[in-house]
């Protein structure tokens, strides 16, 4: 016996063929490697108190012999004529969990790459890979116990990165900045 199809039904078969295809290309995440390159643009950073900074950005996201490296650095323009340079750099390597990275911050007395210490006042550093953006996040204990966390979204665009910038001081969102950053 031979099944036949109206063309009602061949039209929802391909329809849900076509859905189904687009659910697993937005699952499948970017790999590592499409965020490799340099990256460079301007923006303002907004605070809290809604005042905005001019500043010139820029990342370079590179393989390392057991991972990945960001470098980024931020020149800000401040209105009494200071520019103000920063200087960035982290490496990371793979976790036991897919597509999250530990950073490997210093060398402990057996050579090997480890974490920071948050509660000394050095930043835990992290990062993960969901879907096409690289997060690196960034948490601070002050002396009090209170916390500060950066965020950082780098998300694969047409000819660069979108990057969104968070700081948040105990719950608190108290800068942010989003720009594109064009790849050079």
């Amino acid at each position: 016996m031979r099944a036949s199809f109206t063309g009602r039904q061949m039209t929802l078969a391909g329809v849900a063929m076509l859905w189904l295809a687009a659910l697993s290309m937005q699952a499948v995440a970017a790999g590592i490697d499409a965020f490799f390159g340099d990256y460079v643009g301007s923006a303002n950073v907004v605070d809290a108190d809604g005042t905005e900074t001019p500043r010139d950005m820029s990342v370079s996201i590179h393989e390392t012999k057991d991972g990945f490296n960001v470098s980024w650095t931020t020149t800000t323009y401040k209105l009494d004529g200071r520019v103000k340079d920063e200087k960035f750099s982290v490496d990371f390597q793979p976790s036991v969990r897919p597509d999250v990275y530990s950073a490997a911050m210093k060398r402990n007395v057996f050579g090997h790459e480890v974490q920071l210490d948050p509660m000394k006042g050095e930043p835990f550093v992290w990062g993960r890979i969901e879907g096409d953006t690289l997060t690196v996040f960034s948490l601070f204990i002050d002396a009090n116990g209170g916390y500060e966390l950066q965020q950082f979204d780098r998300t694969l665009a047409d000819g660069g990165l979108d990057l969104s910038f968070s700081r948040f001081r105990n719950g608190v969102k108290s800068r942010s900045v989003e720009t594109f950053l064009q790849k050079e």
